[in-house]
Formats: C-alpha cells, structure tokens, sequence
C-alpha cells in the first residue's frame, strides 16, 4: 500500500486540511495516510505519530524551548517516511519546521505538496529559494502571493481560495446585516482569547477589563465567548461571571452571527470575522524575548491580521504588545457603539472582503491525488 505524510502541526493547519483531506481520501482508497494532526484528521484515518497539542508554539521564546523536540520529532519522522517507503508528503503551513521536514524529504525524493505557502513576503524571504528547490506544488492561499513567489523562482504555484472560502460557502446568504440601531438595546460582543493557552492566559483578563471600561460608561454589553475544545476549561473558568453565552469551537460561526463586534487575538479567525463583516480589534501579546525580535531582527512593519493584509490597509485596528490595553480597546469600540458613520463605514469596507479572496478554479484533492499516483 502506498502512503503520505500529513503535517499540520497547529490546529489552524487541520482545519486547512479538513477542507481537502476527506476528498483526497475518497480519490486515494489504497493510500494510507500518517504524521501529525488532531481528532479530526484522526477520525478521517491518519494514523498520529503525534499530536498537534504536542507541536504547537507560539512566539519565538516557546519555540526556542522546545527545539530539542522538534529536532527529534524532524528525525522520528524522517525515519519513519523512509521505512514505510513514502513517496510523497503533505504540509500544511507551520513553516520553520515544515520547510526544514520538506529539504529532508526532499534530499530522499519525496515529493512535497506545501499547502499555505508560508509568509516570506513578511520575514525570510530566502525561504522562497528553499521552497523552489523542495516544494513539487505550492498551494498559497493570499491573492498577492502566487506572483511574488513566481517571480522568485518558485515554478509550480496554485492560487487558491482561502480555506475558509470553502469552509463557510453555505453561510454568507445568511450573514446578518448587524445595523447601527441593532445596538440600542446593548452591544452583543464577541470574546476569541486565541486557540493557544499562552494567548488565553494573556488577553482573556485584558478582554474582560475592556467590557468592564465599557459598562461603567453606561454601555450595556452581553458577553459571547468561544472556548477552545482542546485547552483546559480552567483557563475560562476564572471570568465564569463576567461570561453570558459560551460556545465551543464548532460554534464559531453561530457566535460570529450573534454579535455585533469582536475583541480577537491574531491568527486566522481574524479573517473569519472579516469574512463574517464583524469589526473586531486584533491583539497580540507575546514575551518580551518575542518583543526584541521582532523589533530588531524583522524587516516587516505591515499588518499583522488577515483582513487587513487581504485589504491592504489597516480595516482593523491592531494593537502589539505593551499596545495591548483595556483603555484602548474600550475607546475604539465606545467609538463604533456611539458613532454611527464609524460603524457603517467598516461594515461596507468588510462586505468587500469575500471578493478580494479570490483563486484558481481547480480541485485541490485531485491535484493531491495526481501527484500521489
């Protein structure tokens, strides 16, 4: 029987893959599919060399202490392709360890289909080169990103819709149009802390003090929020009171629709609300090792959320870091409570976003399967 690897270390890469991995699955019947993902990806038949919650970091001080596993797990896997005789592989995003997986894989004469190309244009553009001599397809998912790695020489590049076009392509008849005068019997707002303890532990108390700035400037606010399945419910359990609808992963959407503005942290649910038309302020917080580095060693200044890279221009406010306060988020979010021009304004900018998302008109599964064949 033949067999691939399937990389998708974070749980955002599963549910890049849970969009084409199903149909792959029923085009390649007698390939038996191996690597690292989660439940889903291990309810669909992959067999778990290890565990998402296993390999997911955050920052640039969480990665540097867990080299000494990602270095074993490199090998572990390695190994593991070339006993089972593995032909081809399958990466999805998590680029500093997937793109040193895929020059091992690559030196063996596997095959490597990359799918969510990796953010050079941001930081470390030389990891184009790296890509151009390992990667068989590269599968970008940003409008902008085919070219830029074309002209880098970078040969087989498929644009695609973002995941997420087709994971909510049965929802946008039904996204509610959220009016200004909806919010005069109270603001509902959405909490979405992160997917990584880390996040949870950082931004869900400054969350909770920004509504509490809110209310007592006589704003009336329900509180929603999302808990992440596979992160310890006593990360939430402290807020409980301050908490008026809970919902679980699978319930993004539902919330999404409940709500009329979003406190998120960076990551791809920032697109989710953009493509929900939810104004959300994005944060992110990370160690002041993470602070340095950035600051000093990356070139990159642009946005850091999804909606606003797609648009190209700041729809989002973001705030980083020491940035990250109740007293900032309270004001931009009293302003969309109090002012109406505001608040219609980011709503018709966001209804543009599912236009800018746009792609090539092929199947991604059977580009898969081809390759494995």
């Amino acid at each position: 029987m033949k067999s691939c690897l399937i990389i998708a270390g974070e749980k955002s890469g599963e549910e890049h893959a849970m969009t084409f991995f199903p149909e792959l699955k029923k085009l390649s019947p007698e390939t038996s599919f191996f690597g690292v993902g989660g439940e889903d990806l291990q309810k669909n038949g992959v067999e778990l060399i290890y565990h998402l919650k296993d390999f997911s970091s955050m920052g640039f001080s969480e990665v540097i202490h867990k080299i000494p596993f990602y270095f074993k797990a490199l090998k572990k896997i390695e190994a593991e392709v070339a006993r089972r005789g593995t032909k081809t592989a399958i990466l999805i995003d998590f680029q500093d360890f997937n793109l040193r997986l895929a020059q091992r894989l690559a030196k063996n004469g596997v095959e490597v289909l990359y799918y969510v190309a990796p953010q050079a244009w941001a930081w470390k553009e030389y990891r184009a080169g790296v890509i151009a001599k390992t990667v068989n397809t590269l599968y970008s998912i940003l409008p902008f990103e085919k070219k830029w790695f074309m002209d880098r020489g970078v040969k087989q590049v498929r644009g695609i819709p973002h995941p997420l076009m087709r994971t909510y392509k049965d929802e946008w008849s039904s996204i509610p149009e959220r009016p200004f005068l909806s919010m005069k019997d109270g603001v509902d707002l959405l909490l979405l802390p992160g997917s990584r303890r880390f996040e949870v532990q950082l931004l869900l108390e400054k969350f909770i003090k920004t509504i509490k700035i809110l209310k007592s400037h006589g704003i009336k606010v329900r509180t929603h929020l999302v808990k992440v399945n596979h992160l310890p419910s006593s990360l939430y359990d402290y807020f409980s009171d301050d908490i008026d609808v809970w919902y679980n992963s699978d319930e993004l959407v539902k919330a999404m629709k409940a709500t009329h503005m979003s406190l998120a942290a960076s990551g791809t649910v920032t697109l989710s609300t953009g493509l929900f038309e939810l104004p959300t302020i994005v944060s992110y917080r990370g160690s002041l090792l993470n602070e340095f580095i950035f600051n000093n060693f990356i070139k990159y200044k642009g946005a850091i959320s999804l909606t606003n890279i797609v648009h190209g221009e700041m729809v989002f406010p973001e705030l980083t870091q020491e940035k990250v306060q109740p007293e900032l988020m309270a004001r931009t979010l009293y302003s969309w409570v109090t002012q109406e021009s505001e608040y219609n304004k980011l709503k018709a900018t966001l209804k543009k976003t599912k236009d800018l998302m746009s792609g090539e008109d092929f199947s991604v599964p059977e580009s898969m399967a081809k390759v494995i064949k």
